[in-house]
């Protein structure tokens, strides 16, 4: 077989290619963590991108069917809660596996995306289409909870505290709480106040477990029941309204009682620590 030059060029260029690729630095070489990351990132734009095109513009147009603008926030909000679900995986597969030197800078980067940017453009659409509703006020509510989503992971990044809890209402938490409290469709100002405080809790000193083990697994069913909510709500199941509304409220009633066993369990830790040194001092 005669070798053209053609080939022979053709040949040097991929084994170039191969050589840089191989050269690459660790730090810019993803993980099946970092893959699993950028699905949460995908899931997050894709959560904006329906609740734009099926239920933002069909109100604007003035086209709105309340059938397909269900189907689209329910959508939108079940592209959230599998944004939560990549979002437990990677962190498992990183501790099992690897990660890039990149893993924490592309989860920061995601959990904007998703639990920032989502669920606050969720709650402008709402305070657009909703009756009783004023889309400025609700913009407003909107941008603390971006802020607080984005002050939370750059805390996350540069404070170290003990293993097994976070400083604050974890985003995807935060961000499942904020959709659950719109979709609770409680009248107008009460659901600006909870979103109001769910933004405050993510930036709060209030210790949050991490989603391990036992925990991790509780976490993982109960996105996969919130999903069937949503799908029982959308297909009009008889009852679908109702069990999504039940849904919705016991997320809520979990975000506010964890603050409260955490409070109460550190001020009788700080008591128990104080009868132990006047203990010790009296010795």
């Amino acid at each position: 077989m005669t070798v053209t030059d053609g080939d022979t060029a053709q040949s040097d260029w991929v084994t170039e290619l191969q050589d840089e690729v191989h050269d690459l630095p660790l730090s810019t070489r993803l993980s099946i963590a970092d893959a699993l990351t950028l699905g949460n990132a995908i899931c997050g734009f894709l959560a904006v991108y329906f609740t734009t095109t099926g239920v933002l513009v069909p109100h604007l147009n003035g086209t709105n069917d309340g059938g397909m603008s269900k189907h689209s926030a329910a959508t939108a909000v079940s592209l959230m809660l599998l944004a939560s679900v990549f979002d437990l995986f990677d962190g498992l597969v990183a501790r099992k596996l690897r990660s890039s030197a990149m893993g924490a800078e592309l989860d920061n980067l995601s959990d904007l995306i998703s639990f920032g940017l989502a669920p606050a453009y969720f709650v402008v659409v709402w305070g657009l289409v909703a009756d009783d509703a004023h889309g400025k006020v609700s913009a407003a509510a909107a941008v603390l909870v971006v802020l607080a989503v984005v002050l939370r992971l750059a805390r996350f990044s540069c404070t170290t505290l003990r293993d097994g809890v976070f400083q604050g209402m974890p985003s995807p938490f935060g961000a499942m709480t904020v959709v659950s409290v719109v979709l609770l469709e409680l009248p107008f100002v009460p659901t600006i106040v909870a979103i109001v405080g769910v933004a405050w809790l993510m930036v709060s000193r209030v210790e949050y477990p991490k989603p391990r083990g036992r925990l991790a697994a509780v976490t993982f069913a109960w996105t996969i029941v919130s999903m069937l909510c949503l799908t029982a709500w959308t297909l009009d199941v008889p009852g679908g309204h109702e069990l999504l509304q039940t849904g919705a409220a016991l997320q809520c009633g979990a975000a506010a009682l964890i603050p409260c066993f955490a409070t109460t369990r550190r001020v009788n830790t700080m008591r128990a620590n104080r009868r132990e040194a006047r203990t010790d001092a009296l010795r």
